[in-house]
């Protein structure tokens, strides 16, 4: 649907099967996704997502956001971060903090179940 609706090229993977070309994308839209990423995975994950950015590229997340518990909810594997344990994360990984909001807009913040971030990759990247 997102090559067809936008006329981009579009990547499809494995999130913890990664194949991706260094250096090659401007940003990562990750929507919904790298929640469903063990917490010891995640670095590494990260670590390839970052190496596929150009310099300063851009990593859009949006996920479920919890007290950094992970496990099995009703048939899906999720870890539910604070934006502390996300940030430590994202830092680790090379990024550094755009911004970042919760969804949906308008509500109390009990009732806004997303935590979106946007990350430009630091200059030399984390290596």
């Amino acid at each position: 649907m997102a090559r067809r609706f936008s006329g981009c090229e579009v990547w499809q993977q494995d999130l913890l099967k990664l194949a991706l070309p260094p250096a090659a994308f401007d940003g990562i839209f990750a929507n919904a996704s790298l929640f469903h990423v063990p917490r010891q995975e995640l670095p590494r994950v990260l670590r390839q997502l970052a190496a596929a950015l150009k310099p300063r590229g851009v990593l859009f997340c949006s996920n479920p956001r919890g007290s950094d518990e992970e496990g099995w909810n009703g048939g899906r594997y999720g870890v539910f971060h604070s934006l502390a344990g996300w940030r430590h994360f994202m830092t680790a990984a090379g990024f550094t903090e755009i911004g970042h909001y919760y969804r949906p807009p308008g509500l109390p913040r009990e009732q806004q179940p997303w935590l979106a971030s946007v990350w430009r990759l630091t200059p030399d990247g984390g290596r």
